[in-house]
């Protein structure tokens, strides 16, 4: 069943997404080569009470962690550890926060120190995909059209895998509702979007093959190739004419922009 938001209840979305933005903003500026995903993981539990609000992930259907850290050929829920960072990995960091009865949840994916030339250009295209997915999720578009447009960026025009198993969703008072977001699609297909639904749009994009896998712990997944993987996701109110995006990624490019530590896409 969708729900749909009424203007106010969009507006404190905006509030929870715009926490989720602010707390990958400080991740930003915490991110070099040597730091630990447990780390991370316990100043984004940190930060994110600070805000008098609560890590949406931490025990959501047993998850044991406030965020997940995917780390290079680790497409989603890669589980914080001990293992350091090092020059030359990619990094999704993807945060859930929940207030005033809504949640807001997106990812942005680091490139830390000198990573290769074919990886940046993973990043940028899945970046400019997710974008391409927004300017589709207006009010009489289908859900097939910002699927497709996904999809097409990524998969048609530079040959990357763009994971079937996984998918966006709506948001709102549970963190994930109707409907489904696939990453790939028809145009004109799906549910008719219409204004006062929220997704999280989320392209999951893979240097080489689609196929993935779940490890043994259940939540890991991984590209079966081992090659990279990158993840990219926004907060998103449909609209008539144009989406209202309630997370904010400028705050994060700019935290990303100045740490020498990180290599800018």
């Amino acid at each position: 069943m969708i729900h749909y938001k009424n203007p106010e209840e969009i507006e404190l979305m905006r509030i929870s997404a715009r926490l989720v933005s602010q707390t990958l903003t400080e991740i930003a500026k915490l991110l070099k080569p040597g730091i630990t995903t447990m780390a991370i993981d316990k100043k984004v539990g940190e930060i994110i009470r600070s805000y008098d609000a609560v890590p949406s992930f931490l025990n959501f259907n047993g998850y044991p962690f406030n965020s997940c850290t995917s780390v290079n050929d680790v497409v989603v829920h890669g589980f914080p550890n001990n293992h350091e960072l090092k020059d030359g990995d990619i990094i999704s960091v993807d945060i859930g926060v929940y207030k005033n009865g809504f949640h807001g949840d997106h990812a942005y994916t680091f490139a830390i120190g000198d990573v290769r030339e074919e990886l940046m250009q993973l990043i940028r295209v899945t970046k400019e995909s997710l974008y391409k997915g927004i300017e589709k999720a207006v009010a009489g578009n289908r859900i097939g059209d910002i699927a497709w447009a996904i999809q097409e960026h990524t998969e048609k025009q530079h040959g990357y895998g763009v994971v079937r198993e996984l998918v966006g969703h709506g948001l709102g008072r549970k963190m994930h509702e109707d409907p489904q977001v696939p990453n790939y699609g028809k145009r004109g297909t799906g549910a008719k979007l219409k204004e006062g639904l929220v997704l999280a749009i989320e392209p999951m994009i893979n240097l080489g093959v689609k196929d993935v896998y779940t490890e043994d712990d259940g939540w890991t997944i991984r590209t079966t190739d081992h090659k990279c993987s990158v993840h990219f996701e926004h907060d998103v109110a449909v609209m008539k004419g144009k989406a209202d995006i309630l997370s904010d990624y400028s705050i994060i490019e700019a935290a990303e922009n100045a740490n020498p530590n990180l290599k800018k896409s």
